[in-house]
């Protein structure tokens, strides 16, 4: 198991509340020790029990080797992990946690566009911090349902001039995509991160945009309305020399987990990247959220909790 992948237990030094339903929970090491490296975009598994699993991304500063913060948005329609966060962890409690790991990593660019839509702003606020860092220039678009709902609007309240523009749906209506997305732009790194409707509309406005340019991190697996029906097919593991057959009604992860492989998940939802597995050969039938328009091209990865296939044999290097 690769170091990142390592479990931690940390313990709840503060738990605060940052915006309505939002609270951010600062971890740090029961002996004062450093907690793991991390770089902005990254995330953190939280093993709140031992089937419930969530990824949260980090918003603190990747310079403060003391301590983690994420924050968390209670979900009433959520799977139990944020209820957990909120009802049940305390000050004082220890968290065993995983990670951190990095799906949305920031690229080196002269310039910048951020766009968040509530929680959306968890993983951003690291990254303007290096963006500031780094001399280069940058605007933050950020929209929520009302400004109470809206976390960290304190910090950002300290950035000068106009670089952000804060707009709630209550007082502004829907974020203007098209004043800033309308038309395309070179050396601008997009990245966004926030409900699916917003995803799907930065998508569609960055269509035409170079290659590379636009970066996503979603909450929720997207949804695939062109995906074939599943078939069966076989996997052969390059390590064991194992052949197993993965039936149509079963998922990939779940025939290797019976096998007995040695597979790592988290999310099964193509959300969070626990899971990646190299491909040696055959082309991956790529169900995930994460990997961009040339991976999946490629072929090299795959994410075996959602992902199938689509040869008749699939290998892996497992």
């Amino acid at each position: 198991m690769p170091a990142n992948e390592s479990v931690h237990e940390l313990v709840v030094r503060r738990r605060d509340r940052v915006a309505q339903d939002v609270v951010r929970l600062t971890l740090a090491r029961p002996d004062g020790g450093d907690v793991p490296t991390w770089e902005p975009g990254a995330h953190l598994d939280l093993l709140l029990d031992d089937d419930l699993v969530r990824q949260y991304s980090l918003c603190g500063d990747e310079s403060d080797r003391s301590q983690l913060q994420v924050a968390v948005l209670r979900e009433p329609a959520g799977r139990g992990g944020s209820a957990h966060v909120h009802d049940r962890l305390a000050e004082g409690d220890v968290v065993r946690v995983r990670g951190p790991r990095n799906n949305f990593a920031l690229v080196d660019s002269p310039e910048y566009l951020f766009v968040a839509g509530g929680i959306g702003i968890t993983p951003l606020l690291p990254m303007i911090r290096r963006a500031e860092a780094a001399g280069a220039r940058w605007t933050l678009l950020y929209g929520g349902r009302t400004r109470s709902s809206m976390a960290f609007l304190d910090v950002l309240a300290e950035q000068p001039g106009d670089q952000v523009r804060v707009q709630p749906q209550d007082e502004c209506g829907l974020l203007d995509l098209e004043s800033v997305l309308g038309e395309q732009r070179d050396d601008v790194a997009v990245y966004c991160c926030g409900p699916e409707p917003l995803l799907a509309a930065v998508e569609k406005l960055t269509a035409s945009w170079p290659e590379g340019s636009l970066h996503l991190e979603r909450f929720a697996p997207k949804e695939f309305e062109d995906a074939p029906e599943p078939g069966s097919f076989v996997v052969k593991l390059a390590r064991s020399g194992t052949t197993l057959t993965v039936p149509a009604d079963r998922s990939l992860a779940d025939v290797l987990d019976d096998a007995g492989a040695a597979l790592t998940t988290s999310c099964r939802e193509g959300t969070c990247g626990t899971c990646e597995t190299p491909v040696l050969e055959g082309r991956p039938d790529h169900r995930d959220s994460l990997l961009s328009e040339k991976e999946r091209q490629e072929g090299r990865t795959m994410m075996p909790c959602v992902s199938r296939c689509l040869s008749a044999t699939l290998v892996l290097d497992l």
